[in-house]
């Protein structure tokens, strides 16, 4: 008499580490096209940022940390930052605290777009995006720079100023991306207080 198995938990993480790895893939594929470097801070324009927020409103903060997390590490030993950095380079650099960034970013457009679902509409959408993708990411960024550089803090984000527009119009892309996803393949991200009321 043969035991029934329950193959669905393995299916589940078995999917689960592919996303992780297909938005990981992103975010390095997203470097390829190179940087631009605007203003005397040497802070670097680049399409990775719009991986990191795509993968935290897709996947959710636990996924979409990983899939960050999993560039960083890939990063130490492979140049997947664009001009051929490596993980000990970007963060040896006075621009360290905007690749840092990455991780809390992701996790709070993750945790605030669970907030939101099942219904992802692209306003708030845009918001969480906005605040976690550049609100969060220049925090730390400047932070940084402050620590890595001789600028004040209103030269710090001064500095930094011309790259938002840039940065607005990929939360846009990310929120408008994020809503057709979730309409067509929903359960991507479960409702945090469906999450909470499980567990209690």
């Amino acid at each position: 008499m043969s035991i029934p198995v329950d193959r669905a938990p393995a299916r589940s993480a078995t999917r689960d580490l592919a996303q992780i790895a297909v938005f990981a893939a992103l975010i390095v594929v997203l470097g390829l096209p190179g940087q631009i470097t605007l203003g005397s801070a040497g802070v670097p324009i680049t399409l990775q940022t719009l991986g990191v927020m795509l993968a935290g409103a897709l996947l959710g903060w636990r996924k979409g940390a990983l899939s960050v997390l999993a560039v960083i590490v890939i990063g130490l030993a492979l140049p997947v930052f664009p001009t051929g950095r490596t993980t000990l380079t970007s963060l040896a650099g006075p621009t360290a605290g905007f690749l840092i960034g990455w991780i809390p970013a992701v996790i709070v457009i993750g945790l605030l777009t669970a907030l939101i679902m099942p219904r992802y509409r692209v306003i708030p959408g845009l918001l969480i995006t906005i605040f976690g993708g550049i609100v969060v990411i220049y925090t730390f960024g400047v932070a940084g720079m402050l620590l890595r550089t001789d600028l004040t803090l209103t030269a710090a984000i001064a500095a930094n100023g011309v790259f938002v527009p840039g940065d607005l119009v990929k939360a846009v892309v990310t929120a408008v991306v994020a809503a057709q996803v979730h309409k067509a393949r929903p359960g991507l991200i479960a409702p945090l207080r469906r999450q909470s009321s499980t567990q209690a």
